[in-house]
């Protein structure tokens, strides 16, 4: 089997694109979709076995791929690892700026500490990695940069933190489109929303009740798959997007949009049997997360 992309075969060919968290979810799915297109993929992440067992499922697939393990939250680290790419690579045309995470709990339980560990992963490292890739290639090469956010239009009840460091990589994004656009340098942002992927699993099992509910929150009633929101990314990167900058693309089925006293969704769940709302997974390889699995 073979990844089953809506883009047109060869659309990256030649070209160098690294994927930061590439080794689960959303970051996997993306570098596997982009692999499958012709990109020499660049796979980071802190856990190297990670990377080379995502790396060793391109490479079967017949993908071209490298792997770099780093804490993008390391200022130094990050400089040196994008010269590592550039000397190896010639260049780097497209930077998917992934990695993140965060832990559920109220504003007023969370450490300095717990603030500065999720706001230096969400926003700090993505910041390091763009403007790294921005200085040692893109601003000689041109390039695209695609920043990946999360659903926190309306704020992020009990994870304060990610939605702080979130607001602020959209605004970062802002920035660089403007700032950067001179030297040919596109820089826009994906917001998933409720996305089926391996990074529920990292919550605790008593979350796993109100996850498995969440999909009723959602206006289309389901949640986004891993491949619905890499063709999003894939998009942004793409030749179709030259004149797309700035701007955060949501994926997210309507999510922000739901009233109080408006229905969520059809209660027959007809609207999921529609082929224009149909659920996308191209993604081969995609494995459902275990708190969707029954017991």
């Amino acid at each position: 089997m073979a990844y089953a992309s809506v883009f047109a075969p060869g659309i990256f060919k030649d070209q160098v694109v690294v994927v930061t968290g590439g080794g689960s979810g959303i970051g996997r799915c993306t570098a596997h979709e982009l692999a499958a297109l012709g990109a020499q993929v660049v796979l980071v992440g802190r856990k190297p076995e990670k990377l080379e067992a995502v790396a060793a499922e391109i490479r079967a697939d017949g993908g071209r791929v490298s792997h770099y393990s780093c804490d993008i939250r390391q200022e130094d680290a990050v400089r040196e690892m994008v010269a590592a790419i550039v000397k190896a690579q010639g260049r780097i045309d497209g930077l998917v700026n992934n990695a993140g995470g965060q832990y559920m709990t109220p504003l007023e339980a969370i450490s300095a500490k717990g603030w500065e560990a999720v706001v230096n992963t969400n926003l700090t490292g993505g910041f390091l990695m763009a403007r790294e890739c921005y200085l040692q290639s893109m601003a000689k090469n041109g390039g695209a940069i695609v920043n990946i956010v999360a659903d926190m239009w309306g704020s992020m009840p009990g994870m304060g933190h990610s939605g702080a460091a979130r607001a602020g990589m959209v605004s970062f994004t802002e920035t660089a489109a403007a700032e950067w656009a001179c030297k040919g340098v596109r820089v826009n942002a994906v917001a998933p929303g409720y996305i089926a992927s391996s990074g529920m699993d990292k919550y605790p099992p008593e979350m796993g009740p109100m996850l498995r509910e969440m999909a009723k929150t959602v206006p289309l009633g389901r949640f986004g798959t891993e491949a619905e929101t890499a063709a999003g990314i894939v998009f942004l990167l793409s030749p179709a997007a030259a004149f797309i900058s700035g701007t955060t693309l949501r994926i997210d089925g309507a999510r922000p949009q739901l009233r109080m006293g408006w229905p969520g969704r059809p209660a027959s769940g007809e609207v999921l049997e529609r082929p224009s709302v149909k659920a996308f997974d191209g993604f081969h390889r995609a494995q459902t997360p275990k708190v969707f699995t029954p017991q």
